[in-house]
């Protein structure tokens, strides 16, 4: 259902609700100066990067960059929908709210809430053939032998589908169901031809696909004989998209929060087989690779993910994506690496439960363990050019490591295993770095200062790039700065491309009559990305007052790069013109080149 909430009603419930309280009721905050801190709870950290604003009603993490407002900060902690955060701070700010519902979407949302209907009685009808009739007999006795209990049966509400034709179909549309509707569901098949319908899945075990909130979306199918595909699964629709889509999540989720950690595997049978082994806060992916959206549901719920995939070649890649991959958004990651050859069902059918937890998932290793493993794949050590290249590789991977102590114990280990000088890959790895300042900022002491620290960092970058974070900040301050330097670039844009696109917004914001105020701007802007970089620019320390020297300076590195850019077009285009010994031509491109620098 598309449903809209007043727009007064937004602004009286931002204006009712402290965002200090709230989020102190998740982390621990202590105040330094105007802001408070505390540890981030979107990624794992020891010193404190994370920081609210009570003046500006917003908070912004350092470390991860996380940032956004008191309805943001809910969404991403507890997986809300806006709707469902304005709902949890009206009430807690004892506000009557009036939900409008979007008419248009009524019809979709009717065809919607039918296609979970259809799923949900599906379900039920595939576990009761499964555990209370003869019909399902033979396919409950062929999962209780493969090590199935009654228990993960009924908690993962296990089914059997019949092997007629047509028995699905008959069954939803004498309840109402229609033809086109089914179709969509990916329930039924409309053969081209001749247009005659018959059921998807017949004759196969039934697993249930359940979204976070408990609805079933989708049904995998495994083939009870030898028939192939082996596994049958629904197609995408509209309620089903498997990059969305984590597997256990609606059981997991409370799990996963308390403890702040999820287990990840490649299927849903290894969740099942693991959750008989104790570990109740595994999820799965629904047969496609961890995309970009399965890391964000991850990222909000908890620190730590702990991957849990098959040790063969795929396995073992797909483990070194998924790892990379939650790394850069922040999580902090393990690898519960099994036996070759084995999955994680194989190994609890041979070795048995108590052994998968303790001594598969219990022994879990850092990523970086891991990737000295991936890196030695195939690899003969004792062969110099080979060592060299491992060594290598590897300590290109301890460069990128944040925390000191770290980076000093892989070294170490690195220099003990093959006799080598600590100084010499210490040496080493700064030239990885590049022996940039930024990287040293983050060994000295002090780090846990992190306003301090961001500011000198952010100093390193290009004069530009400053100048137009510090417009920003000013105009955030401001509607007066903003149209005046929307006046003094005088059609030009900035440079980067974020930054325009901050700026556009917020002319289209003072446009619509409103005044300066960084929580209800970050409701304006829709893109989540570019929210997490207005909160960092509101973070910055400038001053109070935009002095018009100040000001004609900012203006004016914007406006440089832009020339120098155009200077090296003009360099490439003189050359090229020597080249094809047009020497007018590079004559006249030269004295192009001059005014562009007395412009400068």
């Amino acid at each position: 259902m598309a449903e809209l909430i007043a727009e007064e009603k937004i602004n009286q419930i931002r204006q009712s609700v402290d965002i200090v309280d709230v989020i102190s009721e998740y982390i621990q905050l202590k105040k330094h100066g105007r802001n408070y801190f505390g540890l981030c709870p979107f990624h794992g950290e020891s010193t404190p990067s994370f920081s609210v604003s009570p003046d500006k009603q917003i908070y912004h993490c350092f470390g991860c960059k996380a940032g956004g407002n008191v309805f943001s900060f809910l969404m991403e902690k507890d997986g809300l929908t806006f709707v469902e955060a304005a709902m949890k701070l009206a009430e807690r700010a004892n506000i009557e709210l009036e939900i409008q519902t979007n008419v248009p979407a009524k019809s979709i949302s009717k065809d919607f809430q039918q296609m979970l209907d259809a799923h949900d009685l599906l379900r039920k009808f595939y576990h009761h053939l499964l555990v209370n009739t003869k019909d399902g007999q033979e396919a409950l006795e062929y999962l209780l032998k493969r090590g199935f209990t009654n228990e993960s049966i009924e908690k993962f509400q296990i089914g059997y589908a019949l092997p007629s034709w047509d028995y699905t179909f008959k069954l939803l549309t004498k309840k109402g169901f229609s033809i086109d509707l089914l179709e969509k569901s990916g329930l039924i098949i409309k053969r081209e031809r001749d247009g005659n319908v018959f059921d998807r899945f017949r004759n196969r075990i039934m697993f249930p696909i359940f979204d976070r909130n408990g609805n079933t979306i989708a049904f995998s199918g495994r083939s009870l004989g030898g028939e192939d595909p082996k596994y049958l699964n629904s197609p995408e629709t509209a309620i089903f998209n498997k990059s969305k889509i984590i597997y256990n999540y609606h059981l997991a989720r409370s799990h996963i929060r308390k403890h702040q950690q999820a287990v990840l595997f490649e299927g849903f049978a290894d969740v099942i087989a693991a959750d008989r082994s104790g570990v109740v806060n595994g999820v799965a992916t629904m047969g496609t690779s961890l995309t970009e959206e399965h890391v964000e549901i991850l990222r909000r719920d908890c620190q730590t993910v702990t991957i849990c995939y098959d040790a063969d070649h795929a396995g073992i890649e797909a483990s070194y994506r998924a790892g990379n991959m939650l790394t850069a958004a922040g999580s902090n990651v393990f690898v519960a690496v099994m036996p070759e050859g084995l999955d994680p069902d194989d190994y609890i059918k041979q070795f048995g439960e108590e052994k998968f937890f303790h001594d598969v998932i219990g022994a879990s290793i850092t990523f970086m363990s891991f990737k000295l493993l991936y890196y030695r794949r195939g690899k003969n050590l004792q062969h110099e050019g080979e060592r060299l290249l491992y060594i290598e590789e590897v300590l290109k991977e301890i460069s990128k490591l944040e925390k000191a102590v770290e980076r000093d114990h892989y070294l170490r280990q690195i220099a003990n295993e093959f006799s080598l000088s600590l100084d010499a890959l210490l040496q080493q790895l700064q030239s990885y770095s590049g022996g940039k300042p930024e990287n040293q900022l983050k060994k000295q002491k002090g780090s846990n200062q992190p306003v301090l620290i961001r500011k000198q960092i952010d100093q390193l970058k290009p004069a530009y790039y400053n100048a137009e974070r510090h417009l920003i900040a000013h105009m955030l301050k401001s509607s007066e700065v903003a149209f005046k330097v929307q006046q003094l670039l005088q059609g030009n844009t900035f440079n980067i491309d974020e930054h325009q696109a901050i700026f556009t917004y917020l002319l289209g914001f003072y446009e619509e009559g409103n005044q300066p105020d960084p929580s209800l701007f970050l409701n304006f802007v829709q893109d989540e990305r570019l929210r997490r970089i207005i909160t960092e620019i509101e973070m910055m320390l400038v001053n109070e007052e935009l002095a018009e020297k100040e000001l004609s300076d900012y203006i004016k590195q914007v406006l440089n790069h832009q020339k120098m850019l155009k200077i090296k077009e003009k360099e490439a285009e003189r050359t090229e013109a020597e080249r094809q010994r047009d020497f007018l031509k590079a004559a006249a491109i030269a004295m192009e080149i001059i005014q562009l620098r007395k412009s400068l």
